[in-house]
């Protein structure tokens, strides 16, 4: 099966041709914001961190933010810089240059006097890599070349009965076809060791999976804190979900009932093909960068109770089991599952239907997340793994 993208010179194939302005920091965020609202073809990241990290974040930092210039949908990127900022540019730009042989600029703020001047470079290098990007022409792609980001965010029982196994489905299918799903959200496997593990390829990728699970529960434990605090959250137990157990066991629905090939740190690039894992936390926004920066050009997020989120490079999206979400937030919602539980539909029936809309979505059609232009950015540090 193919679909059509656009052949980067690195051999990546984009669904989505952008070009992205990257800050360093969230000092550099708004001229970013400026100098991508004034070129037609690029986004910026809201960049929320790049200052005030301890070691382990600065590098998960850099990793993130090379990712998401690496990202396949990205033609090439302007990186915008304060000066003063932990994550430097040359660094940063070293980092990306690792990743991918990509069109990478960069304008340091102070250095070229003041946000109007910065603005004045990033925009003429933003103008020349829009115009080098429209230049480029479609071409066909076979769908191993896909990876699939899955997301659960303000679940309740409708995401474990409907939503999840739905995506499940079109997650063992894209497996199947040769590409690669990505399983996140590490708080939400906790429970789940006995049925995920046996499913991994080896020992080896066994290990890692029970490490990070492991992991997650005992930091929370050394500072003297429990995961289940909050998790579930206030709104997945107002839905109706009571433990985490609870949650986890509906969570690994998306991931169907594929061998599990890998499992990756945040945001480290994919490399793997089939079913594998990240370790992300609970938190929506934050999991879904780390997946984008790993290299998924698509993103199906299943929701209970409802969300509007997007991502500034990668089409996301929404499916709920929930029929009252689905009509509540019909601006927001792309599928509705709920038919599995009314009777109506069964999930091979609702998987075939989702699996058209994605192809349908990476061939083009926009989101309703991506039409209505949310660019919604959070990056995890090791202190909120939660």
């Amino acid at each position: 099966m193919n679909f059509m993208g656009y052949r980067r010179d690195d051999g990546k194939i984009g669904i989505r041709n952008h070009v992205l302005i990257l800050p360093c920091s969230l000092c550099a965020s708004e001229t970013a914001r400026f100098i991508s609202s004034q070129v037609a073809g690029t986004v910026y990241i809201p960049n929320q961190g790049g200052c005030a990290l301890s070691a382990a974040d600065l590098e998960m930092t850099y990793r993130v933010l090379s990712g998401m210039a690496a990202n396949p949908n990205v033609y090439g990127t302007v990186v915008v810089a304060n000066t003063c900022e932990n994550v430097k540019p040359d660094e940063l730009i070293k980092r990306i240059e690792e990743k991918t042989n990509k069109p990478v600029k960069s304008v340091v703020i102070r250095d070229v006097g003041g946000t109007i001047k910065a603005a004045e470079i990033g925009v003429k290098y933003a103008i020349e890599m829009s115009r080098e990007a429209s230049a480029l022409k479609k071409e066909e792609a076979d769908i191993s070349e896909l990876i699939l980001a899955t997301e659960c965010g303000g679940s309740d029982p409708t995401s474990g009965l409907a939503a999840n196994p739905t995506l499940g489905e079109v997650s063992d299918k894209i497996v199947s076809l040769g590409g690669t799903s990505i399983l996140s959200e590490t708080s939400e496997l906790v429970g789940t060791e006995d049925i995920l593990a046996p499913r991994c390829v080896n020992e080896e990728v066994s290990k890692k999976l029970l490490d990070i699970i492991k992991n997650n529960e005992e930091y929370f434990e050394k500072l003297g804190e429990s995961l289940r605090d909050g998790n579930p959250s206030a709104g997945n137990k107002e839905g109706g979900l009571t433990t985490l157990e609870e949650k986890s066991l509906g969570c690994i629905h998306k991931a169907g009932y594929s061998p599990i090939t890998e499992v990756y740190d945040y945001g480290e690039m994919i490399d793997k093909k089939g079913l594998v894992v990240m370790d992300t936390p609970g938190q929506d926004i934050a999991s879904v960068a780390a997946m984008v920066a790993g290299g998924a050009q698509v993103v199906i997020f299943t929701t209970g109770r409802g969300t509007p989120t997007g991502n500034g490079i990668v089409p996301v999206i929404k499916i709920t089991g929930n029929s009252e979400t689905a009509s509540l937030m019909a601006d927001n919602i792309d599928f509705d599952a709920s038919g599995i539980i009314s009777g109506e539909k069964t999930i091979e029936e609702n998987g075939k239907e989702l699996f058209e809309l994605l192809m349908n979505v990476v061939n083009g059609q926009k989101s309703k997340a991506e039409a209505l232009g949310f660019n919604d950015m959070s990056m995890a540090r090791k202190c909120n793994f939660c």
